[in-house]
């Protein structure tokens, strides 16, 4: 029988009933429902990594084990509520040479999918920077591309309020050279990610980042003498 690729409807009602009742009591009670609809969520994890795996290279070997855990770490969190209110999972690109990672979420009113470098160690954001630094021309082409705005509209992620360490605060890339985190996002209506075509969306959406991926694998990759 061949694994369900749609979302449905009841993978979502599911998680407003958790979102109302999150509690260990509750869930326990309705564990048979969470896994139905967690073997759900794997079919379609399943079927969008069988067609990013036909325009990049995946490390994940399937579906499910993309998937991220329900249950939340709270030992550091002032929210002490047990469980995440999201089906989320992540693809991880192979090889040293493809940089990046790939990350869906899917939760009513709050669904997207996205990709790009969440926490960039301090070496590989020097290299970055060093990168645009030498010549943002390249990076500026892709953020104005049609593609890429029709997708993602801008870059995303969390910025520096000054300039940072090294760089010239007058530098003609001086905006993205504050970026410390480079998060490519689009959002979805619930509307959109239960209709038929989402698997296409999304995938066409991962394909959007390409380029944007093959730029900081290069920069992040390729030593000073272009090795």
């Amino acid at each position: 029988m061949a694994m369900q690729q749609q979302i449905q409807p009841s993978s979502f009602k599911f998680l407003k009933k958790l979102k109302e009742n999150n509690n260990r009591e509750w869930f326990n009670t309705h564990k048979t429902e969470f896994q139905a609809e967690q073997q759900l969520i794997e079919g379609f994890a399943e079927a969008l990594l069988g067609k990013l795996s036909k325009h990049d290279l995946i490390e994940t070997e399937s579906g499910k084990k993309s998937l991220f855990r329900i249950y939340r770490d709270t030992r550091f969190s002032h929210d002490k509520t047990p469980y995440k209110t999201n089906w989320s999972g992540g693809f991880k690109r192979a090889t040293k040479q493809r940089r990046g990672g790939y990350y869906f979420q899917l939760e009513p009113g709050n669904s997207f999918i996205a990709g790009g470098f969440w926490g960039p160690s301090s070496e590989d954001l020097k290299k970055i920077r060093d990168d645009i630094a030498f010549d943002p021309a390249p990076l500026r082409k892709i953020l104005a591309g049609k593609t890429f705005f029709s997708h993602f509209g801008k870059l995303e992620g969390e910025q520096l309020k000054t300039t940072p360490k090294g760089f010239d605060a007058g530098h003609e890339g001086i905006d993205l050279l504050r970026y410390k985190q480079f998060l490519l996002i689009k959002r979805f209506t619930d509307k959109e990610v239960l209709s038929e075509q989402f698997l296409k969306e999304a995938d066409l959406t991962l394909q959007a980042m390409r380029p944007f991926f093959d730029y900081m694998s290069d920069a992040l990759t390729t030593d000073p003498n272009g090795q």
